[in-house]
């Protein structure tokens, strides 16, 4: 649950980011709602951890800071980039919480809960992001973005 939690300070830095350097009004209400929504996804992971008896990462604002400057860089790349990096966030992000999901305990129905509304929010995000004219992103990028989130999550459920 950790992991999943650095993942939502994650997201409010990465959607805060690019609706700073959104080009067009539509674009940053659009990242400010899903930022919105988002925070409902820190506080339930923040309240199962603290059911769960343990602490968030120690890392946070490191974590804040790198997301930011990723979502910087997607913004200043221009509204249809910004979008694909959404997209492309979102679709790792729902792959992340189904292994979640495989993983975790069958009796621990109250992560399970969050986890699996967490999931189906993040799918809608990267489908309205498409919907919006995302411009899928290239190969590389998206095996950078895989390899930054597996440092990430290896480091973050430990710190």
């Amino acid at each position: 649950m950790r992991v999943n939690h650095v993942g939502e300070i994650c997201a409010q830095a990465l959607y805060q980011s690019q609706a700073l350097f959104g080009r067009s009004e539509d674009l940053r209400r659009h990242f400010e709602h899903a930022s919105e929504e988002e925070l409902d996804h820190l506080a339930w992971t923040a309240e199962r951890l603290a059911q769960l008896g343990t602490h968030t990462s120690h890392l946070a604002p490191l974590w804040w800071a790198g997301a930011f400057a990723c979502g910087s860089v997607a913004g200043l790349a221009g509204d249809r980039w910004s979008l694909g990096f959404v997209v492309e966030t979102e679709r790792q992000v729902e792959a992340h919480l189904a292994s979640h999901l495989d993983r975790l305990p069958a009796e621990d129905l109250a992560s399970r809960a969050v986890v699996d509304q967490m999931k189906r929010e993040e799918a809608e995000h990267a489908d309205a992001a498409l919907a919006a004219g995302a411009t899928p992103l290239p190969a590389a990028v998206r095996g950078l973005m895989r390899a930054a989130a597996k440092v990430m999550t290896t480091i973050a459920h430990h710190i």
